[in-house]
Formats: C-alpha cells, sequence, structure tokens
C-alpha cells in the first residue's frame, strides 16, 4: 500500500540557500520508485519549483500558488484550483494604489499559461524578487496593471517592508473579511520583507490538499505532511501526521505530530527514509 506525503518547499525540504542535497534527491527518487506517492505544496509558482526540484522525477500533482492551483507535472496541465474574481482582483490592486503599493499579479492566460504581470518594478522587495528567478518567462511588464477579462486571478502579491503593508492588511481584511484568502508573512529570502498575498477564499494549502488527495485517492487522514510556516498550517489542521522542521514557526511546531530535523539536516528525506527502516 503506497503511502501519502505531502511537504513544503522553502524552509522545509529546500535547504537555507534554496537547494535539494543530493541525499534528498536520491531518498524521494527511491521512494517514488518504490510506489510511495509524494509530491510538495508550495507558495511557488510550476515554474520556479521545478528551477530548483527538478532532479526528483514528480509523478503526481503539485499543489502550487499556496493551493490556488493544482498542477500535472507530468502532462502538464492544470487539474484545478480556485481563481480570485477578476472585479475583485482589480479593486485590490486600486486599493493599493491608493497607498502607494502596487503588486505583482499572478494569473493563468486563456491558453493555461503562467503568467506575471507588473508595472515597473522600482521597490527593492520586488527587484530582488525579479532577479531570483532570472530569464523566467511569465513575467511582462505593463504600463498600467489590471487583470484581464481573460485571465485567472491566482494570487495578487504585495512584497514590502512590515509598516508598508500592515495598512493595506487591515484595509483588504476590513473591506473583504472571509471573501477572500489573505496571507501575510516574513518572507524567507528577502531581509526585513514582508508577502501579503490575496487569492480566493479556498486557494489555500487545507483546500489544496483537499484537491491533492482526490486526484491521488486517499483522504486527508492518510497524509503525512511537512512543513515550517504559518502557510502550512493548513496542512496541518487535515492531515493524519504533521511533522514540523526544527526550524519551523512555534504555532506550526503546536499543531505538530512530531518536531524532525531541520532543512539543513534533510529532516524530511531521513524521515521518508526511516520508513523503510
Amino acid at each position: 500500500m503506497p503511502r501519502y506525503l505531502l511537504t513544503d518547499l522553502d524552509g522545509t525540504l529546500l535547504t537555507s540557500d534554496a537547494q535539494l542535497s543530493d541525499y534528498t534527491v536520491r531518498v524521494i527518487n527511491n521512494a517514488l520508485e518504490n510506489g510511495d506517492c509524494i509530491s510538495f505544496a508550495t507558495a511557488r509558482s510550476y515554474q520556479s519549483s521545478m528551477a530548483v526540484t527538478s532532479r526528483i522525477l514528480w509523478r503526481y500533482p503539485l499543489v502550487l500558488y499556496n493551493g490556488s492551483l493544482l498542477f500535472d507535472p507530468v502532462n502538464r496541465q492544470v487539474l484545478g484550483g480556485h481563481w480570485l474574481a477578476n472585479e475583485t482582483t482589480n479593486a485590490i490592486i486600486a486599493l493599493g494604489r491608493e497607498m502607494a503599493l502596487v503588486p505583482l499579479l499572478f494569473a493563468l492566460d486563456d491558453t493555461d499559461r503562467e503568467r506575471v504581470l507588473h508595472e515597473r518594478l522600482t521597490r527593492e522587495g520586488d527587484q530582488r524578487f525579479y532577479a531570483s528567478r532570472p530569464g523566467d518567462p511569465r513575467f511582462t511588464e505593463v504600463e498600467q496593471l489590471s487583470c484581464l477579462p481573460s485571465y485567472r486571478t491566482l494570487i495578487v502579491t504585495y512584497i514590502g517592508l512590515r509598516e508598508e503593508l500592515e495598512p493595506l492588511f487591515h484595509a483588504i481584511t476590513g473591506r473583504y473579511g472571509a471573501a477572500v484568502h489573505v496571507h501575510f508573512m516574513r518572507d524567507t529570502y528577502i531581509d526585513n520583507h514582508y508577502f501579503l498575498e490575496v487569492s480566493h477564499p479556498l486557494a489555500n494549502k487545507e483546500h489544496g490538499m483537499r484537491l491533492w488527495c482526490e486526484h491521488v485517492g486517499c483522504l486527508p487522514e492518510d497524509v503525512t505532511v511537512f512543513g515550517d510556516n504559518l502557510n502550512d498550517i493548513g496542512l496541518f489542521k487535515r492531515a493524519g501526521t504533521r511533522l514540523a522542521v526544527s526550524g519551523a514557526h512555534r504555532e506550526l511546531k503546536l499543531m505538530a505530530s512530531r518536531i524532525i530535523g531541520s532543512n539543513d539536516e534533510d529532516g524530511v528525506a531521513k524521515e521518508i527514509e526511516a520508513l523503510y527502516l
């Protein structure tokens, strides 16, 4: 009987420099060959996640954009997801503009291709995020940002200092409440910067895992999950076994079945290998 495992990437499976160790690659590829159902749930896109994990031969659906998108890595097809309404997307862009903030708009176009629309990047956080993805074909600069009628919004992402983004966070949550999913967390790689992400109310890892379970044929309680940050809370709410890496956020550790080794100690891979011992 296959084991069902779903892991976060940044801060969990990936090392602190956003890489995979040779050991982790070998262990996961061997587990996949032996019939285990292993995949990941990440805030990253398909393009971005493959840039750092392509040495693993993923064969099961991927949970991308914090649960906004379920993607087949073998046939490279969109399997499902939850899109923020265009009207809401454009209203949130307008709200940010009132505070001199313009986001990155992550969306699918009418051919299911991933797009990142943005105005000219002048802020440090946006520039560093863009620089960390050299040659990424998704990025398109526009004169004035808006969501086109034929596009489906995955995530509206603001990057900035906490004091810059907090007023917008309160404005969005105050106006839309449960009609949107808002995620506000410190970034792993850009010093002193935070991500404020807005998406469909079901576009989170909890519902992303539910879609994943439907496609692979299991129940959430059959799944072992691995995580480190607040956007993994949805995974930890529903999974049968919840493993937090040693450097995980305190709130996630309180929800964990057990604490394992850190991402720089191959904690996830060691747990997977231990299943065979």
